[in-house]
């Protein structure tokens, strides 16, 4: 039961490999954050089990995959709020209370300096893969 057995499903794991039922209900687990002896115990093996296939790269790369996808999935359900609590913000450094004005303003100011930073980063980023690809 330790090894990471073909399955019939949609669940492909690294090189068109698939991932068993209980890998697949551990790399879940483990994706949302559980411990190994949670993953296990969830996905009904052993610990050691769960600790073997972790050495394995194509397991470790489905936790991963499903991971990014909570996390995307996450993102897209704030970022119909960014809108909002930027409206909110605004609304605050209008506000009577100068110190309410102040913590409203503050924020905004750290938040733009963040997503200003995060902006070129990734624009770094971009650049330098595609230099690595030979793109430039």
């Amino acid at each position: 039961m330790d090894e990471l057995q073909p399955t019939p499903g949609p669940v492909r794991a690294g090189k068109g490999r698939f991932l068993s039922g209980a890998a697949e209900v551990a790399a879940a687990a483990l994706a949302t954050g559980e411990t190994a002896v949670a993953a296990a115990r969830i996905a009904g093996v052993h610990e050691r089990t769960v600790r073997k296939w972790l050495d394995r790269p194509e397991f470790v790369a489905r936790v991963e995959q499903l991971r990014g996808e909570a996390v995307g999935q996450a993102v897209s359900r704030l970022s119909g709020s960014l809108t909002l609590a930027a409206d909110a913000l605004k609304k605050l450094i209008g506000h009577r209370d100068p110190g309410v004005r102040f913590r409203a303003a503050r924020a905004v100011i750290e938040l733009g300096m963040k997503l200003k930073e995060h902006a070129e980063l990734e624009a770094r980023l971009r650049d330098l893969e595609m230099k690595l690809a030979g793109k430039m």
